[in-house]
């Protein structure tokens, strides 16, 4: 059992909040209990622990062997083949492992990372992060998913690699439906393999401001058809659509239930070079129509993304600057919305939360998405796993 005294709640209030069992027990103005440790925030903002809803922890690290000569998502692909045309799952697995490290630090305890397969690497990349996902179990939620391009051999090949990457152990199906020759195939494909398995699906959409061929309605179409989880991230199109046409489609992505990830960082990088449109999706229509929207990094330092430091903090900043939100809205994006979004309980400083909690050296939500403060104090179910203390000095005779 531990109390933390005098934490800053998101609300603006000061509080103590009690731990017990992994869970928040209490919170208010608490007397310690004989025996009970207790740890003093000083004002420090006492938020849940971040999810990190879609991140390629495979291509993380790899942007200075991998160019992308063009800036754009061709280029980036084309860049990374050379990559994974040469599978090194000990590779794979170290640079995820220091992932997951600064996701720790930031206060991140849950990551869904999108895993590629195919003709290139078979399912080695799954074997790796699943070999992973057991090491790290204890402080960090690590869902896998089968990134899984169309194989050579068409519809049979796809199945076939499919079931081969949760043989080895992906939780989610996934893929590229959009930028395959066959779209729809290729996304029927998905949910028939899904729904065949009992998982879930998480898929690239419409990752382009092209708004020909928008796969999005497919995808809600066949949601609406099946009980299990759908994520369609990135769905750039959406946000270039005309007002009017972008709410119908969110509507009737809403009335699904399908999930919807934007990724700020690598979309406003790779998308709308040669037009006046930028690459996120439409958020407003779609948390308008009720539906889940979380936001997530997608990529750290690779070709599909130059820059990343694995800090939720960062792509609220970008939701706050480059989406319109709100501070509230785009902190609940990478905190309770992605955990909602991952199928996990609300963590959080409300008693009866689950006690993954973050507490940061800031003033407030706003300050703290403003300067994403790098002093952090991390639980993992009521226990401290991660401290960062930063310090500056000043040059002697300045006076600020």
């Amino acid at each position: 059992m531990t109390l933390l005294r005098g934490a800053l709640l998101p609300g603006g209030e000061t509080a103590d909040v009690r731990l017990a069992d992994g869970l928040v027990e209490e919170v208010g103005d608490l007397t310690p209990r004989p025996g009970e440790a207790a740890g003093d925030l000083d004002g420090w903002l006492l938020l849940g622990a971040f999810a990190e809803p879609h991140v390629h922890l495979d291509k993380a690290f790899t942007a200075d062997r991998a160019a992308n000569a063009t800036g754009d998502l061709a280029g980036a692909m084309l860049g990374y083949a050379g990559v994974a045309a040469a599978p090194d799952p000990a590779g794979i697995r170290g640079r995820a492992r220091t992932a997951l490290r600064l996701f720790l630090a930031a206060g991140t305890t849950a990551v869904r990372c999108q895993t590629g397969c195919g003709p290139l690497s078979g399912v080695s990349a799954v074997r790796a992060m699943a070999a992973l996902r057991e090491e790290v179990a204890t402080v960090i939620d690590l869902q896998i998913v089968a990134h899984a391009a169309v194989p050579p051999g068409g519809p049979s090949a796809h199945r076939e690699l499919l079931r081969a990457a949760v043989a080895e152990g992906a939780d989610l199906i996934g893929g590229n439906p959009f930028s395959e020759d066959d779209p729809r195939a290729a996304l029927e494909t998905c949910f028939e393999v899904a729904a065949e398995l009992g998982c879930g699906l998480d898929l690239h959409v419409d990752e382009s401001t092209d708004t020909t061929g928008l796969t999005l309605p497919d995808v809600a179409r066949l949601a609406a058809a099946h009980p299990f989880p759908v994520t369609a991230a990135h769905c750039v199109a959406l946000g270039a659509l005309p007002g009017p046409v972008a709410l119908e489609a969110a509507a009737q992505t809403g009335a699904a239930g399908v999930g919807v990830v934007t990724l700020p960082a690598t979309n406003l990088y790779l998308q709308g070079r040669k037009d006046g449109r930028r690459g996120l999706t439409a958020i407003g229509a779609l948390r308008g129509h009720g539906v889940t929207v979380a936001a997530g990094a997608d990529n750290v330092q690779d070709p599909f993304n130059p820059t990343g430091r694995c800090d939720p903090l960062e792509t609220a900043s970008l939701l706050v600057t480059a989406g319109h939100q709100g501070v509230p809205e785009a902190a609940a994006m990478v905190g309770a919305d992605a955990r909602a979004l991952l199928g996990l309980p609300p963590a959080g400083p409300e008693p009866g939360a689950v006690a993954d909690l973050v507490a940061l050296r800031a003033g407030s939500l706003g300050d703290a998405v403003a300067r994403a403060p790098a002093d952090r104090i991390v639980w993992r179910r009521g226990r401290v796993v991660a401290r960062t203390i930063a310090r500056t000095e000043f040059a002697a005779g300045i006076d600020l």
